[in-house]
């Protein structure tokens, strides 16, 4: 939906043209029904943000069988959280606020809403994948009355994990161990950036990830000018298989492993899924986390808004 529904919204039309007015709203299964957009708001930011808070104002979450056709309502979903993009941030936030308010939504609705929120905004392969989101969805279950205590336990568990590390705070430290036996600790490294790259050398993905960091140009222009260090950080068990991999990481990172297993056993860090890459500032607060190189890159390059 993402740029034909832009191009609607520019021309002033919104996708809700098939619908007169909210009072025609129906329930409906076979196809979902857009608000429509007052034709007072002319401007594409005041019609995307119009349709984000009043999205699902046609839609019966009452209706249990809603669950049942994720053709219609999970592709609704997806659109949803691709059009979050076009408004700012408090804009999303208000709208999944007043979605995850349970007043008059079935329980199984509300269930499968928790669900669409989990694949598509936390889970690690998801492309829509926003933490930021889901701490606000997150938030909204704990205090439901429609879970259960023990309902709660994951979503508590999650939302732990997603406020640790979190942009803008200081990356918890941790003590890390070179080939030569030597240790060294996170924060007792000074340099303007730390990127910290948590992988599996023998996965495929964290190979990848390892390539596109040796080949850019900015993390090199970084460590030439002595204004970023890498961190590459092996954290599992089996530290003889890391070893055999260590000459394909550059001589210019500290490559290092977690001699202990805390930061897996204490959940210091997010590692469901390898590779991780962490941007941290000089004093060792988060600018990014869960990046992805390009990422990274528009940091360094001074190309992202800090």
């Amino acid at each position: 939906m993402g740029l034909m529904l832009l191009l609607c919204l520019a021309a002033g039309r919104g996708l809700a043209r098939n619908v007169a007015d909210k009072n025609v709203c129906a329930d409906t299964i076979t196809a979902f029904r857009f608000p429509a957009i007052p034709s007072t708001l002319t401007t594409p930011e005041a019609r995307a943000a119009y349709l984000v808070e009043h999205y699902w104002d046609c839609t019966n979450w009452a209706d249990s069988n809603y669950v049942h056709h994720p053709e219609v309502t999970e592709q609704a979903w997806v659109d949803y959280i691709d059009l979050m993009r076009l408004v700012p941030a408090q804009t999303a936030d208000r709208s999944l606020k007043a979605l995850f308010n349970e007043e008059g939504k079935e329980k199984k609705c509300y269930l499968y809403l928790a669900g669409l929120a989990e694949k598509y905004l936390y889970d690690t392969g998801s492309p829509l994948r926003n933490e930021e989101r889901y701490i606000v969805v997150l938030d909204a279950l704990l205090a439901s009355d429609v879970l259960s205590e023990a309902e709660k336990i994951r979503p508590q568990a999650q939302r732990e994990l997603a406020l640790r590390n979190r942009p803008g705070t200081v990356a918890v430290d941790f003590t890390y161990t070179l080939a030569s036996g030597k240790d060294g600790r996170l924060h007792d490294i000074r340099s303007d950036y730390v990127l910290l790259f948590v992988n599996d050398p023998g996965c495929h993905t964290c190979a990848e990830t390892l390539d596109s960091l040796r080949h850019s140009s900015a993390v090199r222009r970084g460590i030439a000018a002595s204004r970023l260090t890498v961190l590459s950080l092996y954290p599992d068990e089996e530290p003889g298989e890391w070893r055999q991999w260590l000459p394909d990481f550059p001589s210019t990172w500290i490559n290092a492993y977690d001699r202990t297993l805390t930061i897996r056993e204490r959940n210091l860090y997010d590692l469901r899924s390898l590779p991780v890459l962490y941007l941290l500032d000089s004093q060792k607060k988060v600018l990014l986390k869960n990046a992805t190189v390009e990422e990274v890159e528009a940091v360094l390059e001074g190309q992202h808004e800090r």
